[in-house]
């Protein structure tokens, strides 16, 4: 069994993000959804076999792709697709060429029967991150391919505007989860992620980003935490609150996008931390026996 977390470019309308979700558990066990307006982004936790995997994810990026408009799309997380990201994920340590299979058995479907623009990341990918896509967004995606910078992997060479391009990638687990600040200051939001994001010095497999929230009025920290085992994601966590203390500020809430392994919470647990929504039945093995 194999587990995906695809990433679409909706989060307001429920019925949209209900049919996705539907066409998502075609033939796979859809664990969890999670959506934000501001965001406007939705994230499916899906777990099946491979083959089963290849055809619910595949359903769903139709649907994405049927009720999405990127043209009329203005959610404050990057994106350059209607079905943005579709990561691939081992449920254990020895299942990664099973993942790699069913990301480019997806991959292959979507750029031929789909067609779609498809770029690979992560363990097909040569090592590359979205964030390598996604700067710009789809405009700046779509220069850098008519420029000759870059070129699908898969599918045709012109990025339509309603559906943009699909990432498609194989990857370990990560963890996202963002932090709400106790201020209206996304300078200081800014300030605190390029502060614990590795690319800056900070913290082993972290990215941060700073967001104003403008429908719900917060400030956040927007994190995916890459390497569990360097950057526990309780140790993540303070390391935010400590940086926020530094500037005087403090914690208002933290958000989990997705489920968590169970050696998220045992860590902290461990260590005396609680995490701010995350607790049992936030945990994907979990979530998977039930």
């Amino acid at each position: 069994m194999l587990q995906a977390v695809p990433n679409v470019s909706e989060g307001r309308d429920p019925a949209a993000i209900a049919a996705i979700g539907r066409a998502f558990s075609t033939s796979a066990r859809l664990l969890d959804v999670h959506s934000d307006p501001d965001h406007h982004r939705a994230v499916f936790t899906l777990a099946a076999d491979r083959e089963d995997l290849t055809g619910a994810l595949v359903a769903g990026i139709v649907c994405a792709c049927e009720v999405i408009d990127l043209r009329r799309h203005d959610g404050v997380h990057p994106r350059v697709g209607a079905a943005d990201v579709v990561p691939v994920v081992p449920l254990d340590p020895e299942g990664m060429e099973m993942a790699k299979a069913a990301a480019l058995a997806v991959a292959d479907r979507v750029g031929r029967e789909l067609g779609l623009p498809v770029f690979l990341y992560g363990e097909v990918g040569g090592g590359r991150v979205p964030a390598f896509f996604r700067r710009g967004g789809v405009g700046e995606l779509t220069r850098r391919v008519r420029a000759g910078e870059l070129a699908p992997d898969l599918g045709p060479s012109e990025l339509d505007a309603r559906s943009g391009a699909v990432l498609v990638g194989a990857r370990r687990p990560l963890v996202a989860y963002n932090v709400d600040l106790a201020t209206d200051d996304v300078d200081a939001a800014r300030a605190i992620a390029a502060a614990v994001r590795e690319s800056n010095g900070g913290m082993p497999g972290v990215q941060a980003i700073g967001l104003r929230l403008p429908r719900s009025g917060r400030v956040q920290v927007s994190m995916n935490v890459l390497d569990l085992e360097r950057s526990p994601l309780h140790t993540v966590v303070e390391r935010v609150r400590q940086e926020a203390a530094l500037r005087g500020l403090g914690i208002s809430g933290g958000e989990l996008v997705g489920l968590v392994p169970a050696r998220v919470l045992e860590a902290a647990t461990a260590a005396g931390v609680r995490i701010p929504g995350v607790d049992e039945s936030r945990v994907l093995e979990r979530v998977l026996s039930l």
